[in-house]
């Protein structure tokens, strides 16, 4: 048998590095790597048959489902955005979906969306809760903080002013004039040493720019920067999750409006230390105690409640795959 494992489209501005952690949690139970197979262009695949984990996100090219029939699926951590959700539970998605059942759901909501239309479907997580592969001992941790995507579906330079179209727009609508909202908010809960202090990290870089190689490797590096740290504070489910994983603490600040976004984490919210954040006032709840704000001596464990969720994963994981 062949072994597949996912990449990804970039957008004509950035990638997201947070799809190469999720592949980098398929690899673990892969004997090799004998293809790597666009999660945009399934149905495009004329290769050797391969057995394929089909986690994340699904889909962006929404004319491109289903999955070729030289792909043996193995359906844990599947995402449906609402978004793609109308077109890809069509008559042929859904008759692929149930020859393929029972089908692991990363979030809630993909669950319920499938089980309403007859296909079998469960809430499994994240597959990178089984990322404790990268943990280290405690002896190695530092007293690194880092700060990684907070708050960045809030207004930001890069995506305002990338072109002079966008910029027009962008001042018309009023969102150029939002720019200072997010150190604002942030300000309200993370202390200013900590913010002046801390290491931040963005998970979103250039797109265009690294090869495919470059990416998994830049994967890998955050990974190990986040096993050894102190804390991590960020708005990526996808640096939240591996740290639960490998022990580290974190915090997850939830300031997301969009439907869009939500309905991701729905069934995932509940394993965090978590802030939610009124985006209008900035105004924020903890579901952790929190006497002030936080500053590099905050002390929080995290919830522990992912590792029955990790322990299935990984078993049902090892049992298919050939």
């Amino acid at each position: 048998m062949k072994y597949g494992l996912l990449s990804y489209d970039e957008n004509k501005r950035f990638f997201n590095v947070g799809d190469n952690i999720q592949s980098l949690a398929a690899k673990q139970f892969l004997p090799q790597v004998d293809a790597y197979v666009n999660r945009e262009r399934l149905a495009e695949y004329e290769g050797e048959e391969l057995q394929l984990i089909m986690n994340g996100w699904f889909t962006h090219n929404i004319h491109n489902w289903v999955p070729s029939d030289n792909i043996d699926p193995i359906f844990v951590s599947f995402h449906m955005n609402n978004t793609a959700a109308p077109f890809m539970l069509s008559e042929k998605g859904i008759a692929y979906l149930k020859k393929h059942e029972p089908i692991g759901c990363r979030d809630q909501f993909t669950a319920d969306t499938l089980s309403a239309k007859g296909i079998e479907a469960y809430f499994s997580g994240c597959l990178t809760l089984t990322l404790d592969s990268y943990k280290v001992d405690d002896s190695e941790r530092g007293d690194a903080i880092y700060i990684v995507d907070p708050l960045y579906s809030y207004p930001r330079p890069e995506k305002i002013f990338y072109n002079a179209k966008a910029t027009i727009r962008n001042i018309i609508n009023g969102t150029a004039f939002q720019l200072s909202k997010k150190k604002k908010h942030l300000e309200k809960f993370i202390s200013k040493e900590l913010l002046e202090s801390a290491i931040f990290i963005n998970q979103e870089p250039p797109a265009n720019t690294y090869t495919e190689a470059e990416k998994f490797a830049m994967a890998e590096d955050l990974l190990h920067k986040y096993a050894k740290a102190k804390l991590v504070i960020t708005s990526r489910i996808h640096c939240a999750l591996p740290c639960l994983a490998m022990g580290t603490p974190v915090i997850f600040v939830n300031g997301f409006d969009s439907f869009v976004d939500s309905c991701r984490f729905d069934g995932i919210l509940e394993l965090f230390n978590r802030i939610d954040i009124n985006s209008e006032t900035g105004e924020f709840t903890t579901n952790f105690n929190l006497d002030d704000k936080i500053s590099k001596n905050t002390v929080v464990k995290n919830l522990e409640k992912h590792h029955e969720l990790a322990t299935k994963l990984k078993n049902n994981v090892s049992k298919r795959i050939n």
